[in-house]
């Protein structure tokens, strides 16, 4: 199996390198554009802001590309905000596959006391809804780095509460994507990771 992470601005890139060897996978670094069509599997990672990548992105013409890969594409943190439509950071318009507005987190004092941006640290997934996810992977906890986050709406495939509920997880036909880090998420973003990899798309 041919596995590409798209190589850009933005870090995370090693780690879910360094998460996919873990499970017996070589996965090549790249922003070329004929090696990620032909690719298997796509990972789009990333950490960073939304307006300087999205910008980085159109530079290289990734921004045309990912929206029309056919193959099971997985988001995972910024990479989940620029495939939504639009992110109040940077006031930025985003790749568009899912019809999502990516929101700043606002401290709620009175829901959470202890609250505070960004969002840092272990939290729960719940309301399962896509098969990037076994059952058994619902209530349990994922690591999550993030000041921004997705609605819930009708792509939403997991939601998280901090307190406000988000969209943990969105699908949409091929394209899946995490707010949380599955390569810094034990056990289970290991397993998150393997259904990626698992996964049948028929189009």
């Amino acid at each position: 199996m041919k596995v590409v992470i798209i190589k850009y601005n933005a870090g995370n890139i090693q780690s879910v390198d360094y998460a996919l060897k873990r499970l017996g996978v070589e996965g090549s670094i790249t922003d070329n554009h004929e090696e990620i069509r032909s690719a298997d599997r796509v990972i789009f990672p990333g950490v960073g802001e939304a307006s300087t990548t999205m910008a980085y992105l159109r530079s290289n013409g990734l921004d045309t590309l990912i929206p029309t890969l056919k193959q099971p594409v997985l988001g995972i943190c910024l990479g989940l905000q620029l495939m939504c439509r639009h992110s109040e950071e940077g006031d930025t318009e985003c790749l568009g596959i899912f019809d999502e507005t990516v929101r700043k987190f606002v401290l709620q004092p009175d829901l959470l006391p202890s609250m505070k941006i960004p969002h840092m640290g272990w939290n729960t997934i719940t309301d399962l809804k896509s098969d990037l996810f076994d059952q058994s992977l619902d209530g349990q906890h994922c690591y999550f780095v993030h000041s921004f986050y997705a609605s819930c709406g009708a792509d939403t495939a997991a939601i998280c509460n901090y307190p406000t509920p988000f969209s943990a997880a969105l699908q949409k036909n091929n394209f899946y994507a995490v707010q949380f880090h599955p390569e810094k998420s034990g056990t289970v973003g290991a397993k998150i990771l393997e259904n990626f990899l698992q996964l049948k798309i028929n189009l």
